[in-house]
Order: C-alpha cells, then structure tokens, then sequence
C-alpha cells in the first residue's frame, strides 16, 4: 500500500543577530507545529510509528543546516528532512547583521487506511 498524505502544515523562523540557519530552521518547524493537532491516533488506536513525516526546510544556504538536530527534534513517526534552497536573508547595512528567514513544509503521511472504512447510507 502507498502513504497517503494526511497533513501538511508551513511555518516560518528566523534568527535575527546570529545567521544561524539551523535556529532559524527549528523555529520554522516548531511553527508549523503550532498549527497542527493529530488526534486520530488516540482516538484510532494507531501507534505514531505507523507515520512518516517528510519536513522540507528551505534557507538561503542550505548545506549550513544540520540536519541531524532539525530530525532528532521531530517527536513522532519516521522523519526525513530535506534542505533546499529558499527562505531570505535581509542584511541590514547599518550593522553589517544579517536576519535569517527559514521556512518549513511538515507533511505526515499514514499507509493507505481506505479498507478499514466503509460508507453507508444513512
């Protein structure tokens, strides 16, 4: 059976003094949390390892993310995060300090659960 998408959820973060892509990062997938509440499990049964979460984390400069920390912060399912170019830099002349925009895409997915329901007529 294929995964099917059963949330996706965007959020954004930044650092604003330290250019600190993985802060930045993590606030934008913390935002994107925020949003979000997956009550089927307790009211299905289902364990939380039966999902997969796919986060995708774009910056300005994505190799400087540590993509390690952004995974090991995602508290359920099997996690993937990927980096990609995105977000925004706004330097700021005056100080020669750069605030760093990240934004996130978190999208859980379930195996395909169309056999255990039926419709019926009511």
């Amino acid at each position: 059976m294929t995964d099917q998408r059963i949330i996706i959820e965007m959020g954004m973060g930044n650092d604003l003094h330290g250019m600190d892509y993985t802060k930045a990062a993590l606030r934008a997938i913390e935002d994107a949390f925020r949003h979000s509440s997956l009550p089927l499990f307790s009211s299905l049964g289902m364990d939380h390892a039966e999902m997969r979460v796919q986060v995708t984390v774009a910056v300005q400069q994505p190799d400087k993310l540590d993509l390690a920390i952004l995974t090991a912060k995602l508290p359920r399912g099997r996690v993937t995060v990927t980096a990609v170019k995105g977000g925004l830099n706004v330097e700021n002349p005056e100080n020669n300090d750069t605030i760093v925009i990240a934004t996130a895409a978190v999208e859980a997915f379930l195996p395909n659960q169309s056999a255990k329901w039926q419709l019926t007529k009511t």
